[in-house]
């Protein structure tokens, strides 16, 4: 079992003190708009690695690569453009303690800030993303991705209806593509509500399929909970919220 703690929007000053003690994270994954400084301290607080997509608030890091000699931006040397060590998995799927992780950044445009996609383009971005499977030998339904990682939520999973927070209808095709364990996002304030989770039933069983459904979890504030790689069970261990 991996134990996760996923952050998202909201900052938790509690996870800075000793109440956070007990929850010994392995790996840190953060869903978006969440200040780099903040991530950087928990990655060091909990001695964990950390996998991140950008929100909507972030800081555009497109146009910036990791070469072997460092940060690169346009042709020339720059800093790590994201929290310091840790892994942006916008448009990739990555390995990181154990678990196999795709992820998407960004919500669907409604100005003209960063980190924004319209439906048509996030769907590219959805597409090339799963074509990545096959790079790692992953057959449709294998169960090879554990975590699908968002800062949006799917449309008419967990979204609202005002325009910022409409989820993407292209992220229901890349689950039944993918079929991860979850599907974590932030982007959604419960606003002193319990976030509720949602069950998403796979539209037909793949020969050999290792699941027939994805949990779609909010993260918004922050989650803990352990995750067995592969087929395994999910058990939610703690849930807060900044407000």
């Amino acid at each position: 079992m991996v134990r996760v703690l996923a952050v998202s929007d909201e900052v938790v000053d509690s996870l800075h003190h000793g109440v956070a003690d007990e929850l010994a994270p392995d790996l840190i994954i953060g869903a978006g708009d969440l200040p780099f400084d903040y991530i950087e301290k928990l990655m060091i607080r909990f001695e964990a690695p950390c996998v991140f997509v950008p929100g909507n608030h972030d800081r555009d890091l497109s146009g910036f690569k990791r070469t072997r000699n460092g940060w690169m931006q346009a042709g020339l040397p720059t800093t790590d453009p994201g929290p310091q060590g840790a892994v942006n998995a916008d448009g990739r799927i990555v390995t990181v303690a154990g678990l196999r992780v795709a992820g998407l950044g960004g919500c669907i445009r409604y100005n003209s800030g960063p980190n924004q996609y319209r439906e048509a383009t996030q769907r590219q971005r959805a597409n090339r993303l799963a074509l990545q499977r096959f790079r790692y030998r992953l057959a449709p339904g294998s169960g090879g991705v554990d975590i699908l990682l968002t800062h949006s939520p799917a449309r008419g999973i967990g979204d609202a209806e005002d325009g910022p927070h409409r989820g993407f209808r292209c992220y229901l095709p890349l689950i039944y593509r993918l079929r991860p364990q979850l599907l974590v996002h932030g982007h959604i304030h419960p606003h002193g509500q319990p976030p509720m989770d949602h069950t998403i039933l796979h539209k037909k069983r793949t020969p050999g399929s290792l699941r027939s459904s994805t949990l779609s979890m909010n993260t918004v504030g922050y989650s803990v909970f352990d995750i067995e790689p592969g087929s395994g069970p999910v058990e939610i261990l703690r849930r807060r919220h900044g407000s």
